[in-house]
């Protein structure tokens, strides 16, 4: 079959803020001719404390200005988002394709579990909306799923601080009430955040070397692949990454650079209004 006229189009994502940039490195490195539009919405940053409602207008604004700008596939790059809002994504907008970053990430933790046993750290809504438990029961229905509230993690790692004792002693007082040390503890950890890859060094030293590590933005990653195989939509001599932030450009370019793992320098990000 031959590539769809739109392909050429980039992949959109937004987020509450920087922390979907790991999904999008995630993204360039296995894409590395996909042309990207990122979007984050920095003004109203966290969405996790925000309610399902208010979640919910703001992703459907955010989704509106991506689709503005013509984009062929929309990631919602945000657990939170994706947790309150993808429903109403699909509806409003039929003809984008959309991904989450949920269903990627329970689906690689059924294959990855051996026993079953799964624990799941993201920030308090998500883990409030229990969304995690009821995708990943929907792909094993045996399977013993905790979920660990983490919120300081957030924050954290927008400081830049990703391992070192400290890091690691905050990790483990959220970790140690699952992670015993026995043999009845979770065999694999999603990581429901997508700030939380940036912690991936300092996880491993918690939860040590037996423990399954699955990172979201790595299997989104993989999802937005096999769908733009799909539907024909993969593009050949683009690699353009555009940046969108509704607040304060420079401190969206510096804490960006971060987690993209690439400078981004503050002339290519635009300001917009949602």
């Amino acid at each position: 079959m031959s590539r769809s006229p739109d392909a050429h189009l980039p992949v959109g994502l937004f987020d509450s803020g920087v922390g979907g940039l790991t999904v999008l490195d995630a993204m360039r490195r296995r894409m590395p001719e996909e042309n990207f539009l990122y979007l984050g919405d920095t003004a109203r940053l966290p969405y996790g404390t925000k309610s399902r409602e208010t979640i919910t207008r703001y992703a459907l604004q955010a989704t509106g200005k991506l689709v503005e700008r013509r984009i062929k596939l929309l990631v919602v790059a945000c657990n939170t988002a994706t947790a309150a809002a993808l429903p109403a994504l699909v509806e409003h907008y039929p003809s984008i394709p959309v991904v989450g970053v949920i269903e990627p990430g329970a689906r690689a933790a059924c294959h990855a579990s051996p026993s079953g046993r799964i624990a799941v750290m993201a920030t308090a809504s998500t883990t409030r909306g229990g969304v995690y438990v009821r995708v990943i029961l929907s792909h094993r229905p045996n399977a013993q799923v905790t979920s660990l509230a983490a919120p300081l993690l957030v924050p954290m790692a927008e400081e830049g601080w990703f391992e070192g004792p400290l890091v690691e002693g905050i990790i483990a007082k959220y970790l140690d009430p699952v992670f015993r040390g026995r043999g009845d503890d979770p065999d694999c950890l999603v990581l429901g955040c997508t700030h939380f890859p940036l912690l991936l060094k300092a996880l491993r030293a918690v939860v040590g070397p037996a423990v399954s590590l699955v990172d979201s933005a790595d299997t989104t990653a993989e999802e937005v692949l096999r769908r733009l195989d799909r539907d024909d939509l993969e593009n050949t001599g683009g690699g353009a990454i555009t940046f969108l932030t509704t607040d304060d450009t420079a401190r969206f370019a510096a804490t960006g650079s971060i987690f993209l793992g690439m400078p981004i320098d503050q002339s290519d990000v635009e300001l917009v209004n949602l």
